[in-house]
């Protein structure tokens, strides 16, 4: 595989830092994106200093707020000589509620980050893919941009837009080899994901166990969490050139749960 200049929003956490290691172990040259400009520099020393001398894979770091379009926007510059292969719009954030208790400002920050962010971030490093006749666009979305759960009615929104968003921007890069494409994985263990087990809880009136295994794990037959390394190696077959004719499309890790 060429080796590609990878930008992963949300890197310095979770599935976007699980995602970067991974392809940093391949090769690549992962900008760890994130808001916490201190957590993205030690994410990206880390990477580097761990796993960089795996395949000269190499790593570093950019703070950006994915709700500054201003921000979002300037980043080709801020970039500098760096020209950005492969964005994965990975940032985001959950917040449990039923709907009439759901407070509006939570609501609109949940689609911003995960919708509104990731329309401006391909919007401002598309043209530079569309110069050198390449880019993989790769959306995290979640088995919530197929289907809808109880209590989540911002975060099934945004991530059920992704979906319409990447099929409008395939359409729009059908001249170039730029393809984009949305993960929809069920539950993945993350300090996300384990937050959501304490809030679900709480809403359900259950306890944590119960809602690992009523919730969360019930509806596949699998009954697991996904792994970050499944997400990552995803990733990582939709950048070759085997899958330049996958596009628009949304990709279902799921364990089975859409089947039924």
């Amino acid at each position: 595989m060429n080796k590609r200049t990878i930008f992963i929003t949300g890197g310095a956490s979770g599935i976007g830092l699980g995602m970067a290691e991974t392809l940093v172990k391949q090769g690549h040259h992962v900008i760890v994106a994130d808001i916490n400009e201190s957590a993205a520099q030690e994410a990206a020393a880390v990477l580097a200093s761990k796993f960089g001398s795996i395949n000269d894979g190499s790593a570093s770091a950019v703070a950006v707020d994915v709700c500054d379009a201003a921000q979002i926007a300037a980043l080709p510059e801020a970039l500098g000589k760096l020209t950005v292969d492969v964005l994965i719009n990975n940032a985001g954030i959950q917040h449990v509620s039923n709907l009439e208790d759901f407070p509006a400002d939570k609501w609109q920050q949940l689609i911003n980050i995960m919708l509104v962010g990731p329309a401006l971030t391909i919007q401002a490093l598309l043209p530079a893919m569309k110069a050198q006749n390449f880019g993989r666009i790769i959306n995290v979305g979640s088995i919530h941009s197929l289907v809808a759960s109880p209590f989540k009615s911002a975060y099934v929104a945004a991530k059920h837009g992704l979906l319409g968003l990447a099929k409008t921007v395939a359409l729009e890069t059908g001249d170039y080899d730029i393809t984009i494409n949305t993960l929809c994985p069920a539950y993945v263990k993350t300090p996300l994901v384990e937050q959501q087990i304490e809030a679900q809880a709480k809403e359900n009136n259950m306890t944590e166990d119960e809602v690992v295994k009523k919730i969360m794990l019930e509806p596949m037959p699998k009954k697991q969490f996904i792994e970050v390394q499944e997400l990552a190696d995803t990733a990582a077959f939709l950048m070759t050139n085997s899958a330049k004719n996958i596009t628009g499309q949304a990709i279902t890790l799921d364990g089975g749960w859409t089947a039924r």
